[in-house]
Formats: structure tokens, sequence, C-alpha cells
């Protein structure tokens, strides 16, 4: 058993944050919004007063935020974790953000002798309910041999992509395939339309030829073919549209950084951008399909 601080009790976090206590450990919640942290209290764990305090007394902790700024702030501090955390501790950051960012906070933890690691993850909040997300972890090999087992207790892969950012780099190129996907696939089922064939015919031929893809065969985004796809409940988000955004932009400031030429990307970022500024950025992203189906882009 372990006395982990959790920061960021979300959509995604609050769950991940329950499944640790299911696995015997002690949790000790941070966020912004009061109501949150009343919840994981409800499922066995605890509030922390604050980030310093928290750092000074775990074994590990684990972080769940929106962007790159929070991070920094909660990691570099003067009040922060990695100031006030004890040698040795073990530091884990599931968000998803910059790479350069990434990096920069785990060269800091580095340097005051804490065990850090980035691993963003992939599955929703359908797989972080269910603890079975997927794990892409960057850092040493001592740090992901010492998060593995907090992180099995969260998921089902866990995938060592290499150093410090590593994990945040796989996770902005396979969102990155997503987003382009998922416009491809509703392109195609648009045009379908069109055509005059139907949407379930499509589906039948394409999950088995060429075509088949995670966009149509797990998360297809018209109704009927694949029952649990948002696209049968109005596309409720399990991702959101914003959320695909922001990483698609997160890929894009990593292809420039790096000087990479990724134009299917680019594109993609600018047709969710036209979506998400038509007022669906609430919206799960596969709803992309009816901003196409209505000739937006």
């Amino acid at each position: 058993m372990a006395k982990i601080g959790f920061v960021g009790l979300g959509n995604m976090g609050l769950p991940m944050a329950q499944n640790l206590i299911k696995a015997g450990h002690q949790v000790e919640g941070l966020d912004v919004f009061a109501a949150s942290v009343e919840k994981l209290k409800s499922a066995g764990g605890a509030a922390a007063a604050n980030a310093k305090a928290m750092a000074s007394h775990s074994d590990a902790i684990v972080t769940m935020l929106p962007s790159g700024k929070e991070v920094r702030e909660i990691y570099l501090g003067a009040n922060g974790i990695v100031e006030n955390a004890r040698a040795g501790t073990l530091l884990i950051d599931s968000s998803t953000i910059d790479v350069d960012t990434a990096r920069s906070v785990a060269k800091a933890a580095e340097a005051k002798n804490l065990m850090m690691v980035d691993a963003p993850v992939s599955g929703g909040v359908g797989g972080a309910q269910g603890a079975t997300l997927t794990f892409m972890v960057g850092g040493p090999d001592a740090a992901f041999a010492k998060a593995k087992p907090f992180l099995e207790a969260m998921g089902k892969t866990i995938v060592h992509a290499g150093g410090a950012g590593n994990g945040q780099a796989a996770k902005i190129c396979n969102n990155m395939i997503l987003g382009v996907s998922m416009i491809a696939v509703s392109e195609a089922f648009v045009l379908a339309e069109k055509l005059g064939l139907d949407a379930q015919k499509l589906f039948d031929i394409s999950s088995k030829s060429s075509g088949q893809c995670w966009s149509m065969t797990t998360y297809c985004p018209v109704p009927g073919p694949v029952p649990a796809s948002p696209a049968n409940r109005d596309y409720q988000a399990g991702f959101t549209a914003a959320m695909m955004l922001k990483d698609l932009k997160l890929a894009q400031e990593a292809a420039r950084s790096a000087s990479a030429h990724t134009p299917l990307g680019a594109q993609a970022g600018t047709i969710y951008q036209h979506f998400v500024e038509s007022g669906e950025q609430g919206r799960d992203f596969s709803g992309i399909i009816r901003f196409l189906r209505a000739g937006k882009s």
C-alpha cells in the first residue's frame, strides 16, 4: 500500500484515482472543484490541503491536468511538487501536454532526485472507469519500473515509449492519426449517403477491407453499425471535439519544433477548429460527421 497524491479529479482523473483506492492505496486528492474532492472522499480517499503538503508526505503523485501551463505551475512553483517532494518520490504526469514542457519538468525533477514519467492515456472516460486505459510512458527505465504497478491499477496496456517526453510524443502522434482518420471515415459515409449507398453496407464492406481502422470499427461515426459508439447517443462525448483540437494543435507545435511536414494533420486541425467554433466544443469528436454533412468544413 502506498500513499498517493492525485492532482486533477476531472472526468478522467477521478475514476483513475478511484481505481487506485480499489487497488488498496491511500489516495489524497486535490482539485480546483471541491465537489470533485468530495466524490473522491466518498470513494474512500482524502482531501489534500495543498500541493506543498501533499508532496511532503506522498510516496507517489499522479497529475491529470488540462495543459502544460497547469503542469508547470503544480510541479515547478515554489509551493509545488518538485520543490517539496522527498527524494525518491515517484511522479506520474498523465496530462496530455507539449513535449517540451514534459521534458523540462522531468529535468527539474531529476535535479531534485525525484523519479518521473510522463504517462498520457488513451481510452477515454470509459477506459478510466473500467481501468482499461492505455498508458504511453516516457522516462528512465527505473522510473518506469516503479510506476508500472500503479499504472496497471488504472489501465490495461502499459507501453514504455522511451526517455522523458516520449510518452507525450506517442500520444500526440497517435491522436493525429485518430483525428485524420475520423475525418476520412466521416467523409466516406457522407459520400456514401450522397451516392445512395446504405451506411450499414459500407460498414460491412470497409470494416473487413482496406478501409478498416479504429474510427470505422470501434467508434463508427454513424448510428447503427457499432452500438457502443457515441453516434448512437447523439454524440454525447467520450472524447470532446475541444480535446481533439487541443491534441491536433499540440501535434502541429511539435511538428514545427521538429521541422516535420504534416499537411493532413494541419488540415484536420483546421477542420476541428471550425467545428469547435460552431459551438460544438463539448460534442464527441466523432460528431464531426454532422459538420461535414452540412458542408461547413
